[in-house]
């Protein structure tokens, strides 16, 4: 990501210094990803989401003030549930061996399991655009990595 100029317009996430650091917001997580050629939306919510590799990838603040930054990402296929024991132990086996993304199984309400991904990172005294980036960066691509190997899975139903 190129450095944001040091002035520009003031309601520019990225105008100011590019050391600076800035609180967490929906606003600064979109320009980010933007500037990136990535495209989010707001769910009713108002949290962000986008596909990446057809998976869908939330971007979420959670916390007291929206201080943490959460990169959930939604794995494509999805398992019946007799497949739950085998995907407990890919994910034990996977947050073993990796430091990102934390993965875990859910059971959908229809039956169907399924596996997450996330990223989750303290952002309480702020965060300059470049950081930001690389933590996006980050949860995306461990997150579309994490994807690759769960479609490897026998019993994966693409959904």
């Amino acid at each position: 990501m190129a450095s944001p100029e040091l002035a520009g317009d003031p309601d520019d996430p990225l105008a100011g210094h590019p050391g600076a650091l800035r609180p967490l917001t929906g606003d600064l997580v979109s320009a980010v990803l933007a500037a990136r050629g990535r495209s989010v939306g707001p769910t009713p919510d108002g949290d962000l989401v986008g596909l990446f590799d057809d998976n869908m990838i939330w971007f979420l603040r959670v916390g007291g003030d929206g201080e943490l930054l959460q990169i959930r990402t939604m794995v494509d296929p999805t398992f019946g549930i007799e497949r739950v024991p085998d995907l407990y132990a890919f994910c034990n086996s996977w947050n073993h061996d990796r430091l990102w993304p934390k993965a875990f199984v859910h059971v959908d309400d229809d039956g169907r399991a399924r596996v997450y991904g996330e990223v989750i990172t303290d952002l309480e005294r702020g965060v300059t655009p470049h950081q930001l980036d690389q933590l996006l960066d980050c949860g995306i691509s461990t997150g579309c990595q994490l994807a690759v190997a769960v479609r490897r899975l026998p019993g994966a139903v693409p959904s």
